[in-house]
């Protein structure tokens, strides 16, 4: 059987899939149940998770986007590939509400980024499949990919021993993403 495609059917649906992901996100946000400023302030963390998580969604979906377009057919060990980088990220809503709702527990906020090294790995594993060029190839495998996945795995570490350093690492980490390429650990 042979699995091959163009690459549009994949990046829609991954498209629907993200959205989907986006979606459950916001509708795992509680408004707050009274109507003073010390009511807001108490959602604030879960706010907070929120916006860190929807940067993270937005920088997997612009670098599938320009992964994909640098391919004209996926087979069948990339579409599984897809499918295995869109199951961690399908995990991010629930982990996002856990460790919004428990900000300073060890366990939610380790389990945060477990989530994050492994949609970061399942990410790199789709870049080397789909194996597009010689100057692309390698890039799963480039330094700021190498020190992201370090820092990930530290920040699972230290937040089993003191989780606002690890949520720390996740921020300083989205940041790093958000930077252009060339900028910073190219």
């Amino acid at each position: 059987m042979n699995l091959a495609m163009s690459k549009n059917r994949l990046e829609a649906f991954s498209d629907g899939v993200i959205a989907i992901i986006i979606t459950i996100m916001v509708l795992e946000l509680q408004p707050p149940h009274g109507t003073e400023v010390a009511d807001l302030l108490e959602t604030l963390p879960g706010w907070l998770r929120y916006a860190l998580s929807f940067v993270y969604v937005g920088i997997y979906w612009v670098n599938h986007h320009a992964l994909l377009d640098r391919v004209a057919k996926v087979d069948g060990a990339a579409l599984w590939a897809n499918l295995h980088l869109l199951f961690w990220m399908s995990l991010i809503p629930w982990v996002t509400a856990w460790a919004g709702e428990h900000p300073m527990a060890p366990v939610p906020v380790a389990l945060y980024g477990v989530v994050l090294l492994l949609c970061s790995i399942s990410f790199m594993l789709l870049s080397w499949r789909l194996d597009v060029d010689a100057r692309h190839a390698m890039a799963w495998g480039s330094r700021k990919n190498r020190i992201s996945i370090l820092l990930y795995a530290l920040a699972v570490v230290l937040s089993l021993w003191y989780p606002p350093l690890g949520a720390l690492i996740h921020v300083l980490l989205a940041i790093l993403w958000l930077m252009p390429e060339g900028r910073v650990l190219s």
